[in-house]
């Protein structure tokens, strides 16, 4: 039985819902990361309080520290966070990648050197679904092999068919650690023809909704929009489809305009700890001096808790004093920008107007920019 409901369609952008049993998460839908089970300088409490409904973790950084004993010992991941709505853990497969030269790649699995102890560890496709099972997860990644940027079509081939591999020996590891839900991931770079063999191969796969990695690893904007067209045509209507790390607000709004339902990323929490903040018409950098003595809010008419109570004057004395109250209040506010700006594109599409919401989009932006 699918986990995935399709509820309105406008073009290619979707409106949908996933149940999780104990929770449902209407897409197009962002996800906050919390890498270490928790979302940078925001409590449980502000999250629900900006609209968010399913947060991501990371299982190589869990499995490192404080370690799946620990989690279990403490109830399992959402006890043990504090958080009871929808959790979606990664595997690792990206973080193993970008420690280069610290791990060792093969059929059989990964090997790697731990950023925290530099203890060797191994992961196999099947460890990963383990420990995604036993810290119960929501929805669960695969172990994939992420390229990188490269146009070296073999390594990308040779990275790919790993991939499947992989995807497959994590299907039969359900059948021993019980996964509420698992979705593969399709890779192929930059290469049309394996961007397509990926989400073909992929989709004979039963998986309960599906990811398009390698979106965010430094390849140009109009490839990354090009896998997404090739993967969308591809992968089965009634099936959930998550971008991996992506990005800029016009990334989001342009996959949901390709057919993209779930979306993730550190921008929010980490560009608001430097000071830069997300609104309808554009950026606001706070530590400029024209903000010293603003009385105005990051954004006119924007309901989050930072913009009903605090001005961009205070907000700019908070960071420039260091207070860490400022990471908290400029992380609500661009949180809450972005989990709305997905909640906006839902609503436009239920009511069949993503084509004028989109426009909208971008034209603000562009009075922000003349403003500005």
């Amino acid at each position: 039985m699918s986990i995935f409901s399709l509820v309105s369609e406008d073009g290619l952008s979707r409106a949908g819902i996933v149940d999780l049993g104990h929770t449902k998460v209407e897409t197009p839908v962002f996800m906050p990361v919390g890498t270490n089970a928790s979302v940078k300088a925001i409590l449980p409490c502000m999250l629900k309080a900006v609209g968010a409904k399913i947060i991501l973790s990371n299982t190589y950084h869990l499995y490192l520290r404080p370690g799946i004993e620990t989690i279990e010992a403490l109830g399992g991941l959402h006890k043990f966070s504090g958080w009871n709505r929808a959790i979606l853990t990664d595997s690792g497969g990206f973080q193993v990648f970008s420690l280069s030269d610290l791990r060792n790649i093969s059929k059989k699995g990964v090997s790697f050197k731990s950023h925290v102890d530099g203890s060797m560890h191994f992961f196999t496709p099947e460890k990963v679904v383990e420990l995604q099972s036993r810290w119960k997860s929501d929805i669960a990644m695969v172990l994939d092999e992420c390229p990188p940027y490269t146009l070296d079509k073999k390594y990308v081939k040779d990275s790919l068919d790993i991939t499947i591999e992989w995807a497959k020996r994590s299907i039969k590891a359900r059948e021993d650690y019980p996964i509420k839900a698992l979705f593969g991931i399709v890779q192929g770079g930059v290469f049309d023809d394996l961007r397509k063999e990926a989400a073909e191969r992929m989709s004979e796969l039963e998986f309960d909704g599906f990811a398009v990695g390698g979106l965010s690893v430094g390849e140009p904007t109009e490839d990354m929009y090009r896998a997404a067209d090739i993967v969308s045509n591809i992968l089965p209507k009634d099936k959930p489809r998550y971008a991996m790390g992506v990005g800029k607000p016009e990334n989001i709004i342009e996959l949901i305009d390709r057919g993209v339902d779930m979306f993730d990323c550190v921008m929010p929490t980490r560009n608001a700890r430097n000071g830069t903040l997300f609104t309808k018409y554009g950026i606001v950098n706070i530590k400029r001096q024209e903000y010293k003595n603003d009385e105005s809010p990051i954004e006119e008419g924007c309901r989050c808790y930072t913009c009903r109570n605090f001005s961009k004057g205070y907000l700019r004395h908070l960071m420039k004093a260091k207070e860490l109250s400022f990471c908290t209040l400029a992380s609500i506010h661009n949180l809450y920008y972005y989990v709305n700006l997905a909640k906006s594109a839902r609503k436009a599409i239920l009511e069949k107007r993503f084509g004028s919401f989109k426009k909208e989009f971008y034209e603000n932006l562009k009075k922000g920019n003349r403003d500005g």
